[in-house]
């Protein structure tokens, strides 16, 4: 009877541990749809006009890429049109791709869940790794949200994007945009950080 008692109790705790990720993994998926949907409706009016073979003009190009959560998507749907002649020339940076590549990353529910108030470049940080030819580097920003949001008592934050090497063009996909939401406050240096990020996310690649 004891044992039954227990066998009971077990298979109990492997089915609520079941259905707790099942949920997890409906709601994360589900949360991925809807800013899928939220950042397709930014860009839509622009589709719709490339789509038409229609030309935006210049002061909507650059209401596209002077927002964060736009300029990314901005350049890849001229790229898929062949359209990026369009594109304004001061935002074909490396360092304007990576902050627009780190907002979007911030804006997913399962990190930031919000696009930051202030996002500022502090600098490139090079990783010697074998020779010239195998050079990398990173881009660190700091990046901070106002009240009510729970990040808000953490001040400045650090967020790095990357790596990037010699022969990399701006909009090229990063393979590790990361942040631990680390405080400045903290201590912990740009060069600690990137170090952080490429061990333990771009490594695990």
């Amino acid at each position: 009877m004891f044992l039954s008692t227990v066998v009971i109790a077990i298979i109990a705790f492997i089915i609520a541990v079941a259905g707790f990720f099942l949920y997890k993994n409906y709601a994360f998926r589900n949360a991925g749809k809807k800013i899928a949907n939220a950042r397709y409706e930014r860009i839509e009016s622009l589709h719709h006009q490339l789509e038409n073979k229609q030309t935006p003009s210049p002061e909507e190009m650059h209401r596209y890429v002077s927002n964060l959560l736009t300029r990314e998507m901005t350049f890849l749907l001229l790229k898929k049109y062949n359209k990026t002649q369009l594109f304004p020339k001061e935002f074909y940076t490396i360092e304007k791709a990576a902050a627009s590549n780190l907002a979007g990353w911030l804006e997913f529910p399962t990190e930031l869940d919000a696009c930051p108030d202030e996002l500022e470049h502090i600098k490139r940080v090079i990783l010697s790794l074998y020779d010239a030819q195998s050079e990398m580097y990173y881009e660190v920003f700091r990046f901070r949200i106002n009240q009510p949001h729970w990040a808000a008592k953490n001040g400045w934050m650090l967020g790095v994007v990357g790596p990037y090497s010699t022969t990399s063009q701006p909009y090229d996909p990063p393979q590790a945009t990361f942040s631990r939401l680390s405080k400045l406050s903290d201590n912990v240096t740009p060069e600690e950080e990137v170090q952080w990020v490429h061990e333990t996310i771009y490594k695990a690649h």
